[in-house]
C-alpha cells in the first residue's frame, strides 16, 4: 500500500471512530433524556472534521502534474495540515475563553453515572485514536495527518480533565473546571501553534534535513570520478517530491561524453535512491603541469587557511583574459559580503599579481 492510501485509510479510521463514539454518545443521551450528550454527540461528529480535510488534502495532492503546476499538487498536503492547525487553535482559544468564564462566573456541575460512563468512554477512543493516528502521521511523514492525530489526543486531554473535575467535586466538593480549563487550554494553543510552524517552514522553504543530505553526498561520491559534491539545492513540491540541482568537481581530463554518462548515470541513482530529480552541473579540476593546476593549487591553498571560508569551489582560469575565478562559501561570522570579497581580492593579487581575480561569494543553502 503507497504513502496516500496508507494516510486516507488511516483518516476513514479517524471518521469511523468518531462516528462510532457520536452514535454511543447519542444512544445514551437519549436513553438517560440528556440534551447535553446528545449535542456532544453531534459535536464528535464536527471533530471527523480533520480526517475529512486530510483525505480530501491526500486525495487532491495526487493530482498529476499539469501545465499550470509542473511540480504536480504535492504541497497541498500542508495547507490541510495548516487547516487542521487552525482548529485545533481555535478550539483551544474558545476553551480559554470558556474556563474564564467559569473561574470569574463559577457554576457547580452536576455528574451521574451516566455522564462519567460517557466521559470515560469518550477518554479511551479519542486517546487510542490520537495516539494511532499521530504515530502513523510521523511514521509516513503527513502533517496534516499527525495534526489530526493531536487533535483527537487533545480531545481526551480535556475529556480527562472533565473527568478529574468530576472526581474532586464528588470527593470534596470542590470545581477545578475553571482552572484545568485554561491550562489545558494554553497547552492546546500552543501545540496548534507549533503544528502551523512545521507546514509553514515546507511552504517557506526549510532546509532539507541533515541526515538526506549527507546520504545524498555520500551516494553521489560514491560515483567513480566524482571529486567533490557543492551547491546542493533542493526545493520540496510535496512530501514525495524533491527536486534540485548539485555541482560535482571531476578531472579535467573526461571527455564531455564522459561526463555526460556520469551525470545521467547520477541523475537515475539519486532518484532510485531517495526519489529526488536532479540537474547536475559540472567543475572542472584542473591536472597535469599546467599554468592553470599552478595557479588552482596557489590559490586554494591560500584561502584554505582563512577560518572565515567553509568551502572552496569551482575554480577557473580564463587564460585569454588572464582572469580566474573562484566560488567563495563564508562563514556565518561574514556579514559584509562585498568587503570580505573584495580582502580577498586584494589578499590575492599581492600573491599572483599580473591576474586578474574574481571571487564569487557563493552560499550553502542545505546545511
Amino acid at each position: 500500500m503507497n504513502r496516500a492510501s496508507q494516510i486516507i485509510r488511516t483518516s476513514v479510521i479517524g471518521i469511523i471512530a468518531n462516528v462510532m463514539l457520536a452514535a454511543f454518545k447519542a444512544i445514551v443521551g437519549v436513553l438517560a433524556s440528556s440534551v447535553a450528550i446528545v449535542m456532544d454527540a453531534v459535536n464528535n461528529l464536527s471533530d471527523a472534521l480533520s480526517s475529512v480535510i486530510t483525505i480530501v488534502g491526500t486525495k487532491l495532492s495526487q493530482r498529476p502534474a499539469d501545465l499550470k503546476h509542473p511540480f504536480g499538487y504535492g504541497r497541498v498536503e500542508y495547507f490541510s495540515a495548516i487547516i487542521i492547525a487552525v482548529i485545533v487553535l481555535s478550539a483551544g482559544v474558545t476553551s480559554l475563553i470558556e474556563s474564564v468564564k467559569k473561574i470569574i462566573a463559577p457554576t457547580e456541575p452536576s455528574y451521574t453515572t451516566v455522564t462519567l460512563t460517557v466521559i470515560i468512554v469518550a477518554i479511551v477512543v479519542k486517546l487510542v485514536l490520537g495516539i494511532y493516528v499521530k504515530r502513523k502521521g510521523e511514521q509516513l511523514k503527513s502533517d496534516a495527518l499527525t495534526a489530526s492525530g493531536a487533535d483527537a489526543l487533545f480531545d481526551s486531554i480535556i475529556t480527562l480533565a472533565t473527568l478529574v473535575s468530576a472526581a474532586v467535586m464528588l470527593l470534596w466538593n470542590v470545581s477545578l473546571d475553571g482552572i484545568l480549563g485554561v491550562l489545558i487550554s494554553i497547552v492546546i494553543i500552543k501545540a496548534g501553534f507549533e503544528m502551523l510552524s512545521s507546514p509553514i517552514n515546507e511552504l517557506l522553504g526549510a532546509r532539507v534535513s541533515q541526515e538526506l543530505l549527507t546520504g545524498l553526498k555520500k551516494d553521489v561520491m560514491a560515483f567513480d570520478g566524482v571529486r567533490g559534491v557543492y551547491d546542493v539545492i533542493l526545493h520540496n513540491y510535496g512530501p514525495d517530491v524533491l527536486i534540485g540541482s548539485l555541482h560535482i568537481s571531476v578531472d579535467d581530463t573526461l571527455t564531455a561524453y564522459e561526463i555526460h554518462g556520469l551525470t545521467r548515470a547520477i541523475s537515475e541513482r539519486m532518484y532510485e535512491l531517495h526519489g529526488i530529480v536532479l540537474t547536475i552541473g559540472v567543475y572542472a579540476v584542473s591536472t597535469g603541469s599546467h599554468r592553470r593546476t599552478e595557479l588552482q593549487d596557489m590559490v586554494i591553498k591560500t584561502l584554505s587557511d582563512r577560518k572565515d571560508i567553509l568551502q572552496l569551489h569551482g575554480f577557473y582560469y580564463f587564460e585569454q583574459d588572464n582572469r580566474l575565478s573562484i566560488d567563495v562559501v563564508p562563514d556565518i561570522s561574514v556579514t559584509d559580503e562585498s568587503a570580505f570579497a573584495a580582502m580577498l581580492t586584494d589578499e590575492l593579487q599581492r600573491l599572483i599579481p599580473g591576474v586578474q581575480i574574481s571571487i564569487v561569494i557563493d552560499h550553502n543553502y542545505s546545511v
